[in-house]
């Protein structure tokens, strides 16, 4: 997901924030952990009701089991980019790990290269590169792509490209 927040009123920058895509809020999840260990154990008193003592002991293990992976999952969730943009830098803070990378905006090519099955969307400037929104869609890399071209070229007061067509 990307969220643009434009240039404000005596402020000359642009703020794009990079979120992957969540279907479940946070209430969402504990009801579906809570309905997940509520069907295991029900089947597992149902597998011990008919003799398999075990059963209630491997329900247990397996609902710690999912929840740590529902959680971790809904951990890597909450990473996120911030891109900030204005007539002398780029920057992109990525977080929650607070690491942070600066380029000059004047220099800073966007590169959308194919590799491992994907585009890769890549900052490169005097010889530094840094991929950026490895977590978000496909289509959603090339429009981010898109939006950065525009927004560096009009901070750099470049003249935008137009396709223009032969006419015969």
């Amino acid at each position: 997901m990307i969220v643009l927040r434009p240039a404000a009123a005596g402020l000359p920058s642009v703020t794009m924030w990079l979120k992957p895509n969540r279907t479940l809020s946070r209430r969402s999840l504990r009801r579906l952990i809570v309905v997940l260990v509520a069907l295991a154990l029900t089947t597992a008193g149902l597998g011990a009701w008919q003799g398999n003592v075990f059963a209630p002991l491997f329900a247990l293990v397996e609902s710690v089991a999912m929840t740590c992976a529902l959680r971790a999952a809904w951990r890597a969730g909450e990473r996120s980019e911030r891109i900030t943009l204005d007539a002398s830098s780029l920057e992109v803070q990525s977080l929650p790990g607070r690491s942070c990378r600066r380029f000059q905006s004047y220099w800073v090519r966007v590169l959308l290269e194919p590799g491992d099955g994907r585009h890769c969307l890549l900052l490169s400037s005097h010889g530094h590169r840094l991929e950026i929104g490895a977590f978000l869609t496909e289509r959603e890399r090339v429009e981010l792509s898109g939006k950065l071209m525009v927004l560096l070229a009009e901070f750099n007061g470049q003249p935008q490209k137009q396709n223009l067509g032969c006419k015969t």
